[in-house]
């Protein structure tokens, strides 16, 4: 298993868009791939469950994952979340 924090960085009018990117992504990899905010987990390919950890601008976010690709998805999936790709 692999994990690494990372900041999300997105403007609040498109964190909603931000985070249906960020389903689409997690679920090209083969690996199991969670996220992290305080006490809540929730799977990454799992819209509701990632829209139920209420990740905002600046949030703090651990990516864990396990499987054959999980270098390459949390590398991938932790370069998203801290790319200002929406502003």
């Amino acid at each position: 298993m692999l994990k690494k924090s990372v900041v999300f960085h997105c403007e609040e009018d498109m964190e909603m868009k931000a985070v249906a990117m960020l389903i689409q992504k997690a679920s090209t990899f083969s690996s199991s791939l969670w996220l992290q905010t305080g006490e809540r987990r929730a799977n990454a390919k799992s819209l509701l469950g990632v829209m139920s950890l209420g990740i905002s601008d600046g949030c703090s976010i651990e990516i864990s994952a396990d499987g054959a690709d999980e270098n390459e998805a949390v590398d991938e999936i932790g370069a998203y979340l801290e790319a200002p790709t929406f502003n």
